[in-house]
């Protein structure tokens, strides 16, 4: 893979992510060139990667889509999340040094200050809940849990990004990520658990609200 499809991807994940498409917008390679200053080819490349990660897909007409998805696709990603982060959360309980607790701790301020601004900053919250995710998979210290979750952790951003949160939702993230904290400073692997299995679950209801109802469910209910 080239240097210039890797920054290509880079620009045009980074554009997708930040909501300046819809789900269902419709793209060309010339559009994604443009967007990102190189050539076809290098953007080609970049969105066979992206149609991988099943962030754009491919109409029967080879059209190019951002992907949308339903409540019940939606809520099977969060499930297979909850299964794999809660699985991270307790193996990172056991190995996180002190020095790596207090690091999540220096990231947790971060999306706290981007979200107490006069105007939330959601983009600096995103990437600073990325790191603290990130963070917590590296300590897990398991190369196959980050290839499962690589497709798993930001593809619903897209249908609906952090935008869709009230002001209490992002506040209440940061107060999820400090007991996760206090769970690891504890080396309490159950408690960390149970922590990121509330945070993501609570997640999946706050962009749930935006996509209305499960198939088959008049009332809305999971």
């Amino acid at each position: 893979m080239s240097r210039a499809s890797d920054q290509a991807y880079a620009r045009i994940r980074a554009h997708v992510l930040s909501g300046a498409v819809k789900p269902k917008e419709q793209l060309t390679e010339d559009q994604l060139a443009q967007i990102t200053g190189f050539s076809r080819t290098p953007v080609r490349e970049a969105v066979r990667r992206l149609e991988d990660e099943l962030l754009l897909v491919r109409s029967e007409s080879k059209r190019l889509f951002v992907a949308d998805w339903s409540r019940d696709d939606i809520e099977e990603m969060f499930t297979l999340r909850q299964m794999l982060e809660c699985h991270a959360a307790e193996r990172a309980a056991r190995r996180l040094t002190a020095a790596q607790v207090a690091d999540l701790e220096a990231v947790n301020r971060t999306l706290r200050e981007a979200i107490e601004q006069p105007e939330p900053d959601v983009a600096r919250f995103l990437e600073a809940n990325r790191r603290f995710h990130d963070a917590v998979l590296d300590a897990a210290h398991s190369p196959r849990l980050g290839q499962m979750l690589g497709r798993l952790v930001e593809a619903p951003v897209v249908l609906r990004t952090a935008r869709s949160y009230s002001l209490d939702d992002l506040r209440q993230s940061a107060r999820d990520h400090d007991e996760l904290i206090a769970a690891f400073a504890a080396r309490d692997p159950e408690w960390a658990r149970a922590v990121m299995g509330s945070h993501l679950r609570r997640a999946f209801h706050t962009f749930a609200k935006t996509v209305g109802p499960a198939t088959g469910n008049a009332d809305g209910e999971v």
